[in-house]
């Protein structure tokens, strides 16, 4: 019997930045077409731009989203011109409201094609917040954007790798307003939810643990305002009266060593930088040199594919 591909939207990014190039280099790439049935929502005059620096041709037939809304089922890689911008008005690694606008507009169609079920997944290029934020686009990042978009009843980030995975208790907001926005209920949603995708992912029960939010993970006081005491561990013991594997407070500055993260399927952090810190994003001011690594983009196609087939690895350790 034939395998089927699932149909993936990939999203091109902010188009001043390393989107463009690496999505071309997805349509490309002979593994990402055998998982996948790949659909690039961008446009096209950008794509020809950085095309015609690297590439002899764009790989896909091209459609308008009026033309993309009449295809029944979907059987060949597409290019979804979505027409957000012109090329000429792009100035790779520059940063614009109208870049930021653009890339906006990306996510937006993959999104309702994804609830229409035209395609099964949606990968993301980086987008540019400070140009997101310019065009007037108020969410702060992807997350928040699919929370919306798809009116999600929770959501939270996860960063995923076959080393480590992280999801975050708080994102995209200040330092100092994240013990504000703490709580046993936030702490505990986002340990379920991860261990729910674990547990899709692995096939199996997963261990998580879950980082303190100060030096030492407070020390009992010693460090900040108790709010180990006040939020992590009550959220630790509820999620184990549930039955989920849960360990914590971790040391923030150990959670990560070796040693220690080969003891969890994944960790819960409870800000931004905590967890976004091993997962450092590609530079922004190499877009369009033919320089950028696609490798993340290219993993994260390989995960979306096996989630939208129902597939797992099993065990990484």
């Amino acid at each position: 019997m034939k395998k089927t591909r699932p149909v993936l939207g990939l999203t091109m990014g902010d188009p001043a930045g390393i989107g463009p190039e690496i999505c071309l280099r997805a349509l490309l790439e002979l593994a990402v077409n055998q998982a996948c049935v790949p659909v690039l929502f961008g446009d096209v005059g950008v794509l020809q731009r950085v095309a015609g620096k690297q590439f002899s041709k764009l790989a896909g037939s091209v459609v308008s989203l009026a033309a993309l809304a009449e295809i029944k089922n979907i059987s060949q890689p597409l290019i979804v011109d979505c027409a957000a911008i012109k090329a000429s008005a792009v100035k790779p690694g520059k940063v614009s409201a109208a870049c930021g606008r653009a890339g906006y507009v990306y996510i937006e169609q993959a999104i309702r094609a994804a609830l229409a079920g035209q395609i099964a997944g949606v990968v993301t290029a980086p987008i540019h917040k400070e140009s997101l934020n310019r065009s007037g686009v108020k969410f702060p990042g992807h997350t928040e954007i699919f929370t919306a978009l798809t009116q999600a009843a929770r959501s939270c980030m996860m960063l995923y790798s076959e080393k480590l995975t992280v999801s975050m208790a708080t994102t995209h907001i200040g330092y100092h307003e994240v013990p504000q926005k703490l709580s046993v209920a936030r702490i505990l949603n986002v340990i379920e939810h991860t261990a729910e995708t674990m547990r899709w992912m692995l096939r199996r029960e997963p261990r998580i643990g879950v980082c303190g939010l100060n030096p030492h993970a407070g020390e009992h006081g010693l460090f900040g305002q108790r709010e180990e005491e006040k939020f992590v561990t009550p959220a630790v013991t509820q999620a184990r009266k549930k039955g989920l594997q849960v360990t914590g407070p971790l040391v923030p500055d150990a959670a990560f060593t070796v040693n220690v993260r080969k003891n969890f399927d994944a960790l819960v952090t409870l800000y931004h930088d905590q967890g976004h810190i091993p997962f450092k994003m590609l530079a922004f001011d190499i877009a369009w040199q033919g320089k950028a690594d696609p490798t993340s983009l290219f993993s994260a196609i390989q995960v979306a594919t096996e989630l939208a087939a129902g597939k797992s690895k099993g065990a990484r350790r």
